[in-house]
């Protein structure tokens, strides 16, 4: 069941222009995100797909401002809230995470401290970010949000072994809100759950920004079935590239990148707009990114490649209102 409706306004929160981060090792630097660029408006829920190893986790950190060692932050510019983030130093970039953009990570439930309650956890994390706020002020600002979300304040003075995964995930990411950041970027929330704790936390991301608790949020994930359910618009990444962006809809009804493509075929749900297709599957690998291909880097798995392909990289190119995509069939449109 589609749980998503339009509610994507017109205002930018976020900007990401030509963005390359890259990973340091012994043997080279690992061109992980290389030249991204998207813009995210205000009420929009944007999904950001791929397969594992495409960019998209590491997309995820650069544009909240974390380049933290071994990933290092080549070239580009990232505005958030008209403030480029990548001016900023990397104390003052630590001030606005929470209030300006922040990041739910994989796995972020293991971040809570099995021995200390969830109300510790939540003022423990505010007064990082705000010095002088007391604890009164900080649980009164945390059971209100509670509440506004119908989820019981109760949970504040459980220990994290009393809550079941789905609860533990769901407590972080209201603590992620409390200070109202323009964008939350949460990195595969539903991964280790089981199919109606996923539904229950995709219904929570979609109301705290339906509710304007947030402006904005890009929702990462493997799996284009849950983002399908939630998302109003697509990236699709592959090999540190966007390769094809798209209102929702039209990705999956009408994918153009060979690479959408073969993504949207692998979907096994009962969704009628999936079960009626023929299961497909990708051949070979994705390039190796210490030391990735001239032209299209999906060139040895696709399809419908050619010389022009091998030799030169397709840009991102509008082709019709709203869809983009990097693919020389589409060097004159659709």
């Amino acid at each position: 069941m589609n749980i998503k409706n339009s509610i994507e306004g017109n205002n930018a929160i976020l900007k990401a222009i030509d963005v390359r981060g890259y990973y340091k090792t012994i043997r080279g630097y690992v061109k992980a995100v290389d030249g991204c660029s998207l813009t995210v408006h205000e009420g929009a829920i944007i999904g950001l797909a791929g397969e594992s190893g495409s960019g998209k986790s590491t997309l995820g950190k650069l544009i909240i401002g974390y380049s933290k060692p071994p990933l290092r932050f080549i070239s580009g510019r990232v505005e958030v809230g008209g403030i480029s983030i990548y001016n900023l130093s990397w104390s003052e970039r630590r001030k606005v995470w929470g209030s300006l953009a922040t990041m739910i990570p994989q796995y972020s439930m293991n971040s809570l401290n099995p021995v200390i309650k969830i109300s510790d956890f939540i003022v423990d994390t505010l007064k990082q970010h705000l010095k002088d706020i007391s604890r009164k002020d900080i649980l009164e600002k945390a059971i209100q949000r509670f509440n506004e979300l119908q989820l019981s304040p109760s949970v504040l003075n459980m220990y994290p072994f009393e809550l079941s995964g789905g609860m533990k995930q769901r407590v972080v990411i209201v603590a992620s809100t409390l200070l109202n950041p323009s964008v939350i970027v949460a990195d595969e929330p539903t991964s280790a759950l089981d199919v109606s704790t996923q539904r229950a936390l995709l219904e929570l991301l979609y109301k705290i920004v339906k509710q304007r608790i947030v402006k904005s949020m890009i929702i990462i994930s493997h799996d284009i079935a849950t983002l399908y359910q939630i998302s109003n618009y697509f990236h699709i990444m592959y090999a540190g590239k966007i390769v094809e962006s798209s209102s929702t809809e039209e990705l999956i009804n009408e994918p153009l990148h060979p690479y959408t493509k073969i993504l949207i075929g692998a979907i096994t749900t009962p969704e009628p707009i999936t079960r009626k297709k023929k299961l497909v599957s990708v051949a070979g690998a994705p390039p190796n990114l210490l030391n990735p291909p001239t032209g299209c880097r999906f060139y040895h798995r696709c399809p419908y490649a050619t010389e022009k392909c091998k030799r030169d990289e397709p840009p991102l190119l509008e082709v019709k209102p709203g869809r983009f995509v990097a693919c020389w069939l589409y060097k004159n449109g659709v």
